[in-house]
């Protein structure tokens, strides 16, 4: 005899993502009225900076401390905001997340006490971790400030640390109590982090949204130059369909094994982590994105004539890379394996049917995918030593960290 008992409950999760200018001025009331969200009462903050955001704006610190006087009756900062190291090191180095809970515990941070995450995608990734695991999980509010974390990592409901010389091989699913995206944080971004992060929105438009990606076919030149109501417009529709995405396809913590989001993707982590960071995110991303297209092209998925010389076009005129020498080095069965281990269940691939359309498949072909390589090596070819020399000479003042995975 036995006796089960079917434990069964849902939880609605509702977070803002708001757009917006210079929230840290005093008369800027967007992160009080957030706060004011959990009630009425003075609410404990903890802020946590990344120390590349700290080197291209080195008032923000008292900028924050100004705020919170301004704002005493609804918010105490606990501490000075705390610098975090920048970039991937932050999320490959166990002491800083051990420092964080360290902070979090000395300062007696509760679950209803507030963790400020200010920086580009790595420190979030990095502080959410933390955030979400110290006492099950504190409320925390990102303020990303790259254009990968504007509209792609930071309005997520990932956290996540490297571990094992794998990619977020640690992290959690823990919705963010709020995300403030503020664009004046671009405009003291390198021209190479500006460029990585528009990547994201050729993915997502790719594979949901045509008029978007047309937009941005259209617009790529003054995207190139990163003009400001270009860059506005693109980053809050890319956000606005990665949210859309998370909150409409009814896998929000990724229980499947489908992950559409991730176009692109199952080669670029991997290219990261052969070129040891020398290659950012949205640089992976992008050769990652031309590979996919011509293999969807190549297997006779993308019928659509001079679609992939469409792709091809975009990412080149937005100043980004088909090919990097690291691709000859890809272990792809391996590359695919680890994709697949990473979500579980049957291995899934996105391909792109159209500029626009997608579909899922379960298996690549290992010898095509080899020749679509080799073919994107001959169409890159003139360009791929300037690259690759570029990549080295730039890679270590590079501020962002990558998104999430």
């Amino acid at each position: 005899m036995h006796q089960t008992i079917e434990q069964k409950f849902s939880i609605n999760y509702s977070f803002p993502v708001v757009f917006c200018r210079d929230v840290f001025q005093p008369g800027n009331s967007i992160l009080a009225d957030v706060l004011a969200k959990a009630g009425t009462r003075r609410h404990r903050i903890l802020a946590f900076i990344d120390s590349g955001v700290l080197l291209s704006c080195p008032d923000l610190k008292r900028r924050i401390e100004t705020y919170a006087r301004d704002h005493a009756a609804s918010m105490e900062l606990v501490a000075p905001p705390v610098p975090v190291k920048g970039g991937e090191a932050c999320k490959n180095d166990p002491d800083i997340l051990q420092r964080l809970h360290g902070i979090i515990e000395h300062h007696h941070l509760c679950r209803q006490s507030f963790v400020l995450a200010i920086g580009g995608g790595a420190v979030l990734d990095t502080v959410g971790f933390a955030a979400a695991t110290a006492h099950r999980g504190l409320r925390l509010i990102r303020v990303p400030t790259t254009v990968l974390g504007q509209n792609d990592a930071g309005v997520g409901v990932k956290n996540s640390v490297n571990a094992f010389g794998r990619k977020n091989f640690l992290g959690t699913f823990a919705p963010p109590f709020a995300v403030i995206n503020d664009f004046a944080f671009l405009d003291t971004l390198p021209e190479r982090d500006l460029r990585a992060g528009i990547v994201e929105a050729v993915k997502v438009a790719l594979i949901k949204d045509r008029d978007f990606f047309d937009y941005l076919h259209a617009q790529r030149h003054q995207l190139a130059e990163f003009s400001g109501q270009c860059m506005e417009k693109m980053i809050s529709r890319c956000a606005e369909l990665h949210i859309e995405h998370i909150g409409t396809q009814g896998d929000p913590f990724e229980f499947g094994s489908s992950r559409p989001l991730d176009f692109g993707h199952w080669s670029a982590h991997k290219l990261e982590e052969i070129t040891g960071g020398t290659l950012n995110h949205g640089e992976a991303v992008a050769v990652g994105i031309a590979l996919d297209t011509l293999y969807s092209r190549e297997v006779g998925m993308l019928r659509q004539a001079g679609a992939v010389e469409t792709v091809f076009a975009t990412l080149k005129d937005l100043g980004l890379g088909l090919y990097h020498p690291a691709l000859q080095e890809l272990d792809i069965m391996a590359a695919l394996g680890e994709f697949q281990e990473h979500l579980g269940g049957e291995l899934t691939i996105t391909l792109l049917t159209g500029l626009g359309s997608k579909k899922e498949v379960h298996s690549i072909d290992e010898k095509l995918m080899r020749r679509c390589i080799d073919l994107l090596e001959a169409t890159a070819e003139p360009e791929a030593p300037r690259r690759s020399a570029s990549l080295v000479r730039t890679s270590s003042a590079t501020a962002a960290g990558s998104g999430s995975y």
